[in-house]
Formats: C-alpha cells, sequence, structure tokens
C-alpha cells in the first residue's frame, strides 16, 4: 500500500493515477479519516500521559503516607475517558485501514495512459511466425487426435475450465517444470521454493490480491484460507514482518505451482479448451531488491522470462501495459504474448511487474542498511517464468504438421526420454 504521509504529500498525484487506472477511491474522505484518527490518538496519547503522572502521584503519595481518595477519583475519571475513546479508535482504524487497501500502486512515469489494453505499447518481437500449406487445427483438435488432453474427463471430474493431461501430455507438463525450473536455478540464479497451495487472507491482503479481487478466488468455506492465484503469493510472504539484511539481498526465488482463479468476470469467454481454466501450472520469478535496483532488475526479470520462450522457439512480442491494464498492485508491468498459429491468436503468458514497495508495505517486509540501524522497505518483482496452459497451446499449434503429429521443441526432449514428436 502507499505511505499515508506520500499520500497527504502527493494529493493530486495520487489522485491522476487512480483516474489514469480507471478506478474510484476517494482520497479526500481518507485524508479526513486520516485527520480524525490521528487527533483522536493524540488526544488519547495526552489522556493516558496524564494517567501515567496521576499514577507517579499516587504512588509518592502513599510513600509519604498522604491522602490519595482525590487522585484516585481523577484516575478512575481519566480511566472512563479513555475507555470511552476506545471503541472509536477501533472503528476509525478499521475504516481507515479499508480505504488505504484499496489505493492502488502509483505507475511509473514510462506507463502508457489509457483506460484499456488498447493502449498498450508493443516495445519487442522475437521469432517468426510459422506458416503451413495446409489448414492448421486447434489445439483442441491435436490434443483429441493425439490423446493427450482428455477435456470431457476434466469437465465429468470437475467442471468446465478445467483440464486433464493423459499419456505423453502428462509428461509434457512434467517437462516444462523441470525444464524452466533448471533454467531459473542453474542459470538465472533463483533458489528453488516448494510454497503451500493454501494461504491465509493476510497473505492474500499482504501482495494486493484482497480486497479487490476477492471474487476471483477460490475461498474455503469453513476456514479464511484461499487457494493460491499464482506462487507469488506464498513466495513473497515468506518475509513478511521480517528485517532481512542489505548483504542477502537480492533475494531471488522461484517456484512451480498448479494456480487457482474462478474468472467471476469472465463467464461465456474463452470457455473451450486452455485459452481461459481454472486450475493451471506455472513456474514463478519472485525478487526481493534494493530500491536504487529494482528497476533494472525488472528488466533482467524480464530477459528470464524470455529466455524461456526463446529456447522453446516461440514466437512472441512484449507489451508495457496501459494504466488501465496495469494490476492495482504493479508500479509497471510486461507481458509477454505468444502466437498460437491454430488459433491466429497472440496469448498472454507471462506478467512481470515491479511493485516497488507496495507490497512491501502491506507485508512489513524491510531491510537493515549495513553498518547501521536504519531500516527500509524492500522492493518486490514477480515475474511468470512461465505459465502453462496457453503455452501449450503454442506448443501444439505451431509445431503441428500436416498429418495431425507435434514436433516436441527440441529443449525439452531431454526430460522426454529423447522423445521428438508427439503422435496418435
Amino acid at each position: 500500500m502507499l505511505d499515508i504521509k506520500f499520500i497527504r504529500e502527493n494529493i493530486g498525484k495520487v489522485k491522476k493515477s487512480i483516474k489514469d487506472r480507471g478506478m474510484k477511491a476517494d482520497v479526500d474522505r481518507l485524508l479526513k479519516l486520516d485527520e480524525e484518527r490521528r487527533k483522536m490518538l493524540t488526544e488519547v496519547e495526552k489522556l493516558k500521559h496524564i494517567h501515567n503522572e496521576a499514577s507517579d502521584e499516587i504512588a509518592r503519595l502513599k510513600s509519604e503516607k498522604k491522602d490519595i481518595k482525590s487522585k484516585i477519583a481523577e484516575m478512575k475519571t481519566l480511566s472512563q475517558k479513555i475507555k470511552k475513546f476506545d471503541p472509536k479508535v477501533v472503528e476509525i482504524n478499521q475504516k481507515y485501514h479499508v480505504m488505504l487497501l484499496n489505493i492502488p500502486n502509483m505507475p511509473h512515469p514510462s506507463v502508457p495512459i489509457g483506460p484499456d489494453a488498447s493502449y498498450n505499447k508493443i516495445i519487442k518481437r522475437w521469432g517468426e511466425q510459422p506458416k503451413f500449406d495446409f489448414n492448421p487445427r486447434s489445439h483442441i483438435e491435436l490434443a483429441e487426435f493425439l490423446n493427450i488432453i482428455d477435456f470431457p474427463a476434466s469437465a465429468k471430474i470437475a467442471g468446465s475450465g478445467f483440464s486433464l493431461f493423459a499419456g505423453d501430455g502428462a509428461k509434457m507438463v512434467r517437462a516444462l517444470i523441470n525444464f524452466m525450473i533448471d533454467l531459473h536455478v542453474t542459470k538465472h540464479g533463483y533458489k528453488e521454493i516448494w510454497p503451500p497451495a493454501l494461504v491465509n487472507r493476510d497473505s492474500m491482503t499482504n501482495t494486493g490480491q484482497l480486497p479487490k479481487l476477492e471474487e476471483d478466488m477460490y475461498r474455503l468455506k469453513d476456514e479464511d484460507l484461499f487457494l493460491i492465484p499464482t506462487a507469488e503469493v506464498p513466495v513473497t510472504n515468506m518475509h513478511k514482518n521480517e528485517i532481512l539484511n542489505e548483504e542477502d539481498i537480492p533475494i531471488y526465488y522461484t517456484a512451480y505451482t498448479p494456480c487457482f482463479r474462478r474468472e467471476a468476470g469472465s463467464y461465456g469467454k474463452d470457455t473451450k479448451g486452455l485459452t481461459r481454466v481454472h486450475q493451471f501450472d506455472k513456474v514463478e520469478m519472485v525478487k526481493f531488491v534494493k530500491p536504487e535496483d529494482s528497476w533494472s532488475e525488472l528488466e533482467s526479470l524480464l530477459a528470464n522470462a524470455e529466455e524461456v520462450i526463446q529456447l522453446l522457439n516461440i514466437p512472441y512480442r512484449v507489451a508495457i501495459l496501459s494504466t488501465g491494464d496495469l494490476s492495482f498492485a504493479a508500479s509497471k508491468c510486461y507481458d509477454i504474448e505468444i502466437w498460437a498459429a491454430g488459433s491466429k491468436k497472440w496469448l498472454e503468458v507471462s506478467s512481470c511487474s515491479n511493485f516497488t514497495d507496495f507490497q512491501a508495505h502491506r507485508g512489513n517486509i524491510k531491510y537493515r542498511i549495513r553498518n547501521s540501524k536504519k531500516t527500509e522497505y524492500v522492493h518486490t518483482l514477480n515475474g511468470s517464468g512461465v505459465a502453462f496452459a496457453r503455452l501449450i497451446i503454442s506448443i501444439l499449434e505451431n509445431n503441428q504438421r500436416k498429418d495431425g503429429t507435434v514436433i516436441i521443441p527440441e529443449v525439452l526432449r531431454p526430460y522426454m526420454g529423447n522423445q521428438d514428436r508427439f503422435v496418435s
């Protein structure tokens, strides 16, 4: 979240940020609550100070064997006044905190201003789109022909929006996990993490999914726990309420997890196949860095995600998201979109974001400056390295042959027993 002091000192900029994002948040009301809260806390502290002085006075009078009745009566009156303030303080703090949580992060100056994805800016293209001398099949047709994804079975088990990989399809998922984790650990310097798939409300709030996106999340009925929408949530919260040492950062983590999203606002969109699913697999990268390094770290994070796609030899493009398409917690985000030849669409498979100190404020994640008692909030970043569902669409559709077979990308073959193609 934004620091309230920053909001007080930059009211116009914060209001413009909210407007540019197409969001609604009452900054004036927040500041009024903040003023009321501070006045009330000042009054309570003043009463407590007087109460403590009276307590000391009673102790002194007792030691001198003097009358303390009037002082005790004074203390009782002060205690009652303080007690009356307590529920008011709790109420105003709750309102203030909820409003503060609904203020989005400040977009970086390089972020394009616009209300939606049509204002995103393409900054890079890589690879050649495949050309065929036949009408390419969709991934749904290929999956059925090759018997590697059983959509009817997954619908029977869980409903629409889920997938069941079988045989060589399941082997491909396992190969993608190992390929990406190996790359990020051995070449890019990340530490592998295997986190819980359930997290508490505090963890979801710290990374910015709550309260804004609660309707898109899967929540347990009997416990206030959520299925993770991304490994970003558990991995970022590994260091909540901690003070790291400057010499220990930057910290890089990578994790494979299944991810779960209800997509509550997307009913009726891309309901068939893998384009939009409620459960999907993803390898995630998370960074904890010093503020002065975070923008260069964002570029290297993007490069790490790009290398995954380059090694799979998939054409892609990179876009800077506009203010209207930027996530609530991000200050700047790059999307990587890959080409799917059968669908004839660009599909987003990675978002690489710098959250600056927004998540760190929520999660209370700081570092101690070397040879100093001073602490500062870290900057957090995360990026998909990468998400599988749409990646698999592209692998199948781009590498298909006229006879329905699909060539397996060379980099995956060592993870698949040197198998070079999918056959029916």
